[in-house]
């Protein structure tokens, strides 16, 4: 049993090279500082809201309060699991699952970001193989969805390896232009699960949280 009244704390999905983990304060901190440093070149929009341009230290209250709202408004029935992914120790980036309404959809969507240093090295195929391995095999997930703008071959690379297919076109308003996102979507049955080895360590004590199974009043209260 979990030793930590928010189980998700003590949730661990490793990877070869990588830990994906609930973030700490201080991580969060060490998180702002790689983001500020630089997630794409100039002229480049990775993301509807452009909340990387955001001047200091603006920035890095922002990027704070995001993290401790969302964690607030988590729910079994729609929750946001934000892990950092650690290499060697350090936090170098954020991969995000989602699931609305997940104990009767099943589906969960990817998101995610790397620092620019820690680009091109293959961490973003290990990061996404680690929360597809959670939503399959750990929560029982029957679809992830996921998308990219124009532009992030890098995105494009990592979903085409991990048996993503096309799932129709989005389009968003950034910063009053009109901006494309190709989606796609990946099953249970089709996803490359032996591209990346993935152990996933403390998911039994944080499944209710996920929506798999009921939660007793005992263990969660609504106001």
């Amino acid at each position: 049993m979990s030793r930590h009244p928010w189980p998700l704390f003590d949730l661990r999905i490793r990877t070869p090279r990588l830990e994906l983990r609930l973030p700490t304060d201080d991580d969060l901190l060490e998180l702002a500082r790689v983001a500020r440093a630089g997630v794409m070149d100039e002229g480049q929009t990775f993301f509807a809201v452009p909340w990387h341009e955001l001047p200091s230290p603006a920035f890095e209250r922002q990027f704070l309060l995001h993290w401790w709202t969302s964690r607030g408004r988590w729910s079994p029935t729609n929750w946001t699991l934000g892990l950092a992914v650690v290499a060697g120790g350090s936090p170098i980036g954020i991969q995000d699952v989602m699931g609305r309404d997940y104990g009767v959809r099943r589906t969960v969507v990817t998101a995610s970001w790397l620092g620019k240093e820690h680009q091109a090295h293959g961490y973003g195929t290990e990061m996404r193989a680690a929360v597809l391995a959670l939503a399959f095999e750990g929560l029982g997930a029957e679809v992830a969805e996921s998308g990219f703008f124009a532009g992030n071959s890098a995105s494009a690379r990592v979903s085409e390896k991990l048996g993503y297919v096309p799932n129709g076109d989005e389009i968003w308003a950034v910063e009053g232009h009109r901006v494309v996102e190709q989606r796609l979507h990946v099953t249970r049955e089709t996803w490359r699960r032996d591209l990346v080895t993935v152990t996933i360590e403390g998911l039994e004590p944080c499944l209710k949280l996920f929506g798999v199974g009921d939660l007793s009043p005992e263990e969660w209260a609504t106001f």
